[in-house]
């Protein structure tokens, strides 16, 4: 058996002895999907990450945001070779993620800004259907309001600071609420982006996920707003974030479960606590006991874990997933 380490990662000790499950033994197939994310800049290029994916037990890889995307050479016969497939993308993994990507303004009331997200979509869109991938993920729209941004950066700043008491729950939860009523317009533009987008390629399947700040244009209501106003759109669930939202004190992961599972097509599985998302499953604060009550058994289930962890703690996360019924 021959073991895949990252390059510059030491071989690990490992979280369990391998002979326990032969399922997360390296090279034997498990039925998850391992995000991109995961690699970080640590392996430049698509057929080594596609490599390193199958010596973990992964047939299927999303590919996801990254602060250097990875070259795409070598995809193709890197696919024959392994059979791993693409089922998802997310929206801007062609992108360097340094700082607020094109997508997030698909709601902007800016002509041309709004204009620029949907050609950023089109291309990603392009790219899924080259590649294979018939799931496109649009991660978050952003407020423009300038006094809201205003707001919300100043909450995150004492959220940062950590040591209030009850004051900040109740202050995240009123601007929220603020928030989503002052921006019904931008909701309205985000819907008709997101119908023109539907219209122009009819064999994608689009999901919109929250996005990862307080003033994130899709919260727990938006969302609802534009999945009723979308019936072929569909919903993925950010478990990590979800669970953050709901530490500053707004709706928490049973809600957006319990409302929103029908709907559900993937999920990004990661543990996180109030201070820190993209940790290792099992290592953190999520209650994987109440999404697998939720988990609709045919949705995408896509480990995304932060790059700063390696090989061992994805491999402890399979175990651990499937050690609690996933």
């Amino acid at each position: 058996m021959v073991e895949v380490y990252f390059r510059g990662e030491s071989p690990p000790k490992h979280p369990f002895p391998l002979g326990i499950s032969v399922v997360t033994t390296p090279g034997i197939p498990n039925d998850y999907s391992l995000s991109t994310t995961c690699f970080g800049t640590r392996l430049g290029s698509i057929q080594d990450q596609i490599f390193a994916a199958v010596g973990m037990g992964f047939r299927r890889i999303e590919l996801g945001l990254a602060e250097a995307p990875p070259s795409m050479d070598g995809l193709e016969e890197s696919r024959r070779e392994t059979g791993v497939t693409i089922p998802s993308m997310i929206v801007g993994c062609r992108d360097p993620l340094n700082g607020t990507m094109p997508v997030e303004r698909l709601g902007s009331l800016v002509s041309e800004e709004c204009e620029r997200a949907m050609n950023s979509v089109r291309r990603h869109v392009r790219l899924a259907q080259r590649w294979g991938c018939n799931a496109i993920v649009l991660r978050g729209a952003k407020v423009e309001d300038p006094s809201l941004r205003r707001e919300a950066e100043a909450l995150e700043a004492r959220v940062a600071r950590g040591g209030e008491n009850g004051q900040l729950r109740e202050d995240v939860e009123s601007f929220v609420r603020r928030m989503q009523r002052k921006s019904q317009r931008q909701v309205e533009q985000f819907c008709r982006s997101l119908h023109a987008l539907a219209q122009e390629t009819p064999g994608m399947t689009f999901a919109i996920e929250p996005g990862r700040e307080i003033d994130d244009l899709l919260g727990f209501e938006a969302m609802g707003w534009v999945l009723d106003d979308q019936p072929a759109l569909k919903y993925w669930h950010d478990v990590g974030s979800i669970h953050q939202r709901q530490q500053l004190g707004l709706t928490p992961q049973g809600q957006w479960l319990d409302t929103l599972a029908p709907r559900m097509l993937g999920v990004h599985l990661q543990d996180a606590t109030g201070d820190e998302a993209e940790m290792p499953i099992g290592a953190g604060e999520v209650d994987f006991k109440l999404l697998s009550e939720y988990l609709p058994k045919d949705a995408e289930k896509v480990l995304e874990i932060g790059p700063r962890h390696g090989r061992a703690e994805i491999l402890a996360s399979v175990q651990f997933l499937l050690d609690h019924g996933f």
